[in-house]
C-alpha cells in the first residue's frame, strides 16, 4: 500500500513536471508567431484581408502609403494566466505589421495631410522626417510635393496605398492617391490599395466640379458626396483616364467583404484632428463650406464640424469661443464669442444641406461673407451665385439633377459593391 501511494506521487509529479515544460514551451513559440487575423464583425476591410496581397509583397521594396488610419485587426496571443496561453484582439499599424511581423521590405512611407501620425492642421505643411518606431524615412505628400518624385520612388517595386476616406471630394486623400497612382504609372510600379468603408457612402450629391476650378480640394469632375469607396474610386480614376496624358496605373484593389454602400460604419480612429466622430463625419459634407465663409465650423473647439457660428450670427443662443487647440492652431475667430447652432443632435443625414449656409448669409454682411475658397470647395462659381441671388435651397438643387443622374451611370462602371 505505501509503495504504490509512493508511486501514485513520484507519477503526479512527473505529470505536473511536463504539464509546465509544455507551457513554457508553448510561452515561447506564441510569442515569435505571426497574429491571425480576427474577424470583428461580418465586414472586413481590405487590410485584413491579408491572404489576398502579403504575397505580392514578399521579395519586393515597398511603400507604404499611410496615415494613423492604416490599421488592421489583429489575434495576438498573451498570457492570460501563469502558464495558461489566451488571445486578444489587437489593432496593428499596417506598416509595423508588414515590417515586423511578415519581414516585408518596406523602405518607406508616403505621408499625406495631416502627416503620418495625422496631428498636423487642415492646410499645414507637411515635413519630411524619421519614424521613431520603425525608423523607416517618411516622405510629405502634403505642401510643395503633392506628388512622389521618380527619386523618391527609385528602387521601389510596389506601393501600397491604405487610407481612411471620408467620401467628399474636397477631403485631400483622393487628390494623394491621383498623384501616387499618376506616379507610380510613371515610373511602371504597381499599386495595391486596401479598400475601405466610405461613411458617407449611402447618398450622392452637391455640384459637379468644373475643370476650371481644378484644386488639390477638387481634382476631378466629380460631385461633391461621390458615394464610393477610396478603392472604387481609383479604378474611376483610372478608367475615365484622368492621370496626366491618360496613362494607367496598373492598380490591384483589395476589396471588403460583406459590404454595400449603405452599410453603416463607424470609423475606430478619427481620420483627421478635426473630425472626431461619426456626427462629425457625416455632418463634414455641408458643414466644409463654411470654411470658405468667415463663419466658423467649430475649428477651435471640441465639437469641430458638429457645430457653427460666428460673432454677427447674434440671432442665436447657442455660442462658443475657438481657441487653439491640437489640429487648428489658428482657429477662425480665435478668442471671439460666436454664436451659432449646436448640431450634435441633428438627424443622421443622407443628402446634403444648404439650409445652414443659406441661414448664414441672409445674417451676414454679404460683402464680407464669401472668400475665394468657397469656390474651389464647390467647385464652380454658381453655388455662390445662386445663394447672392436668393435662391433656396430646393431651387439649387434642381440645377444639380441632370450632372447627378450623368455622373451615377459613369460611377456605375466602377463600383465594386
Amino acid at each position: 500500500m505505501k509503495n504504490s501511494f509512493k508511486y501514485f506521487i513520484v507519477f503526479s509529479l512527473a505529470i505536473n513536471f511536463l504539464f509546465i515544460a509544455c507551457a513554457k514551451q508553448q510561452k515561447t513559440v506564441t510569442k515569435k508567431t505571426t497574429p491571425t487575423i480576427k474577424v470583428v464583425d461580418s465586414l472586413i476591410i481590405g487590410a485584413d484581408r491579408t491572404a489576398s496581397y502579403l504575397s505580392k509583397l514578399k521579395g519586393k521594396n515597398v511603400a507604404i502609403v499611410a496615415n494613423q488610419t492604416s490599421v488592421l485587426n489583429v489575434l495576438q496571443n498573451t498570457e492570460i494566466a501563469p502558464n495558461i496561453m489566451g488571445s486578444k484582439l489587437v489593432q496593428h499599424h499596417l506598416v509595423d505589421y508588414l515590417h515586423t511581423y511578415n519581414n516585408v521590405n518596406v523602405t518607406k512611407v508616403f505621408a499625406p495631410e495631416h502627416g503620418f501620425r495625422g496631428k498636423a492642421d487642415a492646410g499645414e505643411t507637411v515635413v519630411d522626417g524619421i519614424d521613431t518606431k520603425t525608423q523607416l524615412p517618411i516622405i510629405s505628400l502634403y505642401g510643395k510635393n503633392k506628388k512622389p518624385s521618380k527619386e523618391q520612388l527609385k528602387n521601389i517595386d510596389i506601393i501600397v496605398f491604405d487610407i481612411q476616406d471620408v467620401g467628399a471630394r474636397f477631403y485631400t486623400y483622393i487628390s494623394s492617391l491621383h498623384y501616387v497612382m499618376e506616379a507610380a504609372a510613371e515610373a511602371n510600379i504597381p499599386v495595391i490599395v486596401l479598400d475601405r468603408p466610405n461613411p458617407n457612402g449611402h447618398y450622392i450629391d452637391g455640384p459637379i466640379l468644373e475643370t476650371e476650378h481644378k484644386s488639390f480640394v477638387g481634382m476631378h469632375p466629380v460631385p461633391v458626396v461621390y458615394g464610393m469607396t477610396i478603392g472604387e474610386y481609383g479604378q474611376m480614376i483610372n478608367g475615365e483616364k484622368w492621370l496626366k496624358n491618360g496613362i494607367l496605373c496598373d492598380l490591384t484593389v483589395i476589396p471588403l467583404k460583406n459590404y454595400t454602400h449603405t452599410t453603416k460604419y463607424s470609423l475606430p480612429i478619427k481620420p483627421s484632428p478635426n473630425l472626431p466622430n461619426d456626427t462629425s463625419i457625416n455632418l463634414y459634407p455641408s458643414l466644409c463650406f463654411f470654411e470658405g465663409t468667415n463663419v466658423s465650423a467649430g475649428r477651435g473647439t471640441e465639437n469641430q464640424f458638429q457645430i457653427y457660428g460666428a460673432p454677427f450670427l447674434t440671432e442665436y443662443d447657442f455660442s462658443f469661443t475657438p481657441q487653439p487647440n491640437p489640429g487648428a492652431k489658428h482657429p477662425k475667430h480665435k478668442g471671439k464669442l460666436c454664436y451659432g447652432e449646436n448640431l450634435q443632435q441633428n438627424e443622421f443625414l443622407s443628402n446634403l444641406n444648404l439650409s445652414w449656409l443659406i441661414k448664414s448669409y441672409k445674417m451676414a454682411n454679404k460683402k464680407d461673407f464669401f472668400n475665394a475658397f468657397f469656390t474651389k470647395l464647390a467647385g464652380t462659381k454658381k453655388l455662390q451665385q445662386q445663394i447672392e441671388k436668393g435662391f433656396s435651397e430646393a431651387e439649387i438643387k434642381a440645377t444639380w439633377v441632370k450632372d447627378l443622374e450623368d455622373f451615377k451611370k459613369v460611377r456605375e462602371k466602377y463600383l465594386l459593391y
